[in-house]
């Protein structure tokens, strides 16, 4: 029994394939996954990556799939901390959009594909990438979103197969875009919130056929849709600054809520039969969590509760969130009680950007600075280690076969605990 046992805990994570993992949660049990690491301890290796790019990475058998954009011009050190974004400047110089496939046991770049080459028509945050939305992939292929170019989808030996190239659109601020793609029974959805004209769009996951395209009342949002499967049906979520919509698999509105912060970015995922959505921009009053039934009913909400970037974690029974400003909060998922309030996780932390992960009793939450967190799960606050790799990190790593990969701005980490 305890054989199967393991067999069983083992083979749960074999692939990574998408934004948070298979199921949008960010959780993973393994008793080979590491609770320590530096940048020489339970490193299996590190690659340089060139270029920037804040998407995360994903798995699928011996490949590791990531995206960047190198520019022949020195973009400078990341701009990590909470400041103000305003109106952003074109970067000059050609950026050469790029999908790399890596090696799993030795973090070798097995193939590199250019997608475009260019100098940018659109500007981006400080703090964003041109890579910022997480690829996703099946057994069959790769699907490769850059929010300002299209959809390139590759085998897995990185073959372009198909691409559904698209103009440019402004978003706030020129900040740029970062919502990723999600895949359900052979169709790819993408949300593209922008200034101009938002939209829902569905393809053909094998020829890149569109299916259909739904305008959204919308303006620049940067949240990825999720996937709701419910006892009533499987629906698309999604989130936004005027309204929570969920959609059929065709396209057709089923229900919407109103009340969401000025910028959307967590992403929703659910569990115990509900909905968790939340929006938290740091300089709204309203960062409303929901805890929402199928049909659309809410069972419990919380008005100022929402991180604003990283997205929730539900771990066990309890709902946990990091905010940006490095506080850490606990609530009963089923009601939303308080467990406890706002703990600082480090009066020396900066900012986080990159979501949760948890796995064997643990919350780990990565800094900007690229300190990993390692929090003890339950109704106590207690930081138990704290992990450095000297770099800025605004990545969500991912977690497959007993490894942790994280990316920070020039390397991809693979790390497992030796032995185990």
């Amino acid at each position: 029994m305890k054989v199967l046992l393991l067999l069983t805990v083992l083979g749960s994570s074999d692939n990574w394939p998408q934004f948070r993992g298979p199921d949008a949660m960010g959780v993973a049990e393994d008793p080979r996954l590491p609770e320590t690491w530096s940048t020489t301890e339970n490193v299996n290796w590190k690659a340089s990556i060139p270029g920037r790019g804040w998407s995360s990475p994903i798995v699928w058998g011996d490949r590791i799939f990531l995206t960047s954009v190198v520019s022949d011009a020195d973009p400078g050190a990341p701009k990590t901390g909470l400041y103000s974004g305003g109106p952003q400047d074109v970067p000059g110089g050609e950026h050469r959009w790029v999908v790399y496939g890596l090696d799993w046991a030795t973090g070798r770049i097995a193939w590199e594909k250019e997608v475009h080459r260019a100098r940018p028509s659109k500007a981006r945050h400080l703090k964003n990438s041109y890579a910022s939305e997480t690829p996703v992939a099946d057994a069959e292929r790769l699907y490769v979103y850059f929010g300002n170019l299209g959809v390139f989808a590759f085998d897995h030996q990185g073959e372009l197969l198909w691409k559904k190239e698209q103009a440019p659109l402004e978003t706030r601020n020129g900040w740029g875009t970062a919502s990723s793609p999600v895949l359900h029974d052979g169709r790819l959805y993408v949300v593209n919130d922008n200034e101009e004209s938002s939209y829902l769009l569905a393809l053909e996951a094998a020829t890149g056929k569109e299916l259909f395209r739904i305008a959204r009342e919308e303006k620049s949002n940067w949240s990825t849709p999720y996937i709701w499967k419910n006892d009533l049906r499987t629906e698309i979520v999604t989130t936004g600054s005027n309204k929570i919509r969920s959609y059929d698999l065709d396209g057709k509105l089923l229900w919407e809520i109103a009340g969401m912060s000025s910028i959307t970015i967590p992403t929703p995922f659910s569990k115990f039969g509900l909905l968790f959505v939340s929006s938290g921009y740091v300089g709204d009053d309203l960062r409303p969590v929901y805890a929402i039934k199928p049909g659309g009913e809410v069972a419990w909400t919380h008005r100022q509760a929402g991180p604003y970037n990283p997205s929730p974690i539900l771990y066990g029974n309890d709902y946990y969130t990091l905010h940006d400003r490095g506080f850490f909060t606990s609530h009963d998922a089923r009601t939303g009680t308080p467990i406890y309030d706002k703990q600082r996780i480090d009066p020396v932390a900066g900012a986080f950007t990159a979501s949760p992960w948890a796995y064997n009793g643990k919350i780990f939450c990565l800094s900007e600075e690229g300190v990993t967190y390692v929090i003890q799960a339950g109704p106590e606050f207690r930081v138990v280690a704290r992990n450095s790799l000297d770099e800025v990190a605004l990545a969500t790593p991912a977690i497959a076969r007993g490894s942790l990969l994280i990316r920070t701005a020039t390397k991809l980490y693979r790390i497992s605990s030796p032995g185990k």
